[in-house]
Parts: C-alpha cells; structure tokens; sequence
C-alpha cells in the first residue's frame, strides 16, 4: 500500500448496518402495537367469560 491511497476503515457488519434505525423504531412500534391489541382480545374474552 502506497501512501498516495487512502486507508478504508475495517467495516464491522453489525445489525445496525443491515437494517435502518427507522425500521427498527417500526419494529418496535409493531410489536408493541400488537402486544396491546392481543392483550385487549385477551381481556374480551376474559371479561366475556365471566359473564357466563
């Protein structure tokens, strides 16, 4: 290697690179998102079953 050719940094291949930090918010809000929705079916039907 010359001194005239720039040195390129060692990439490290991370999952921060693979994916965006948008799709990981996006993510995150899914899961959580439907972590709720299934919690309030849950909460139905457990409601809905006393009632019986």
């Amino acid at each position: 290697m010359t001194e005239s050719e720039p040195q390129q940094p060692a990439r490290r291949m991370s999952m921060e690179e693979k994916f965006p930090r948008a799709l990981w918010v996006r993510l995150i809000v899914y899961v959580a998102v439907g972590h709720l929705f299934a919690g309030f079916i849950y909460l139905l039907f457990v409601l809905g079953g006393q009632n019986q």
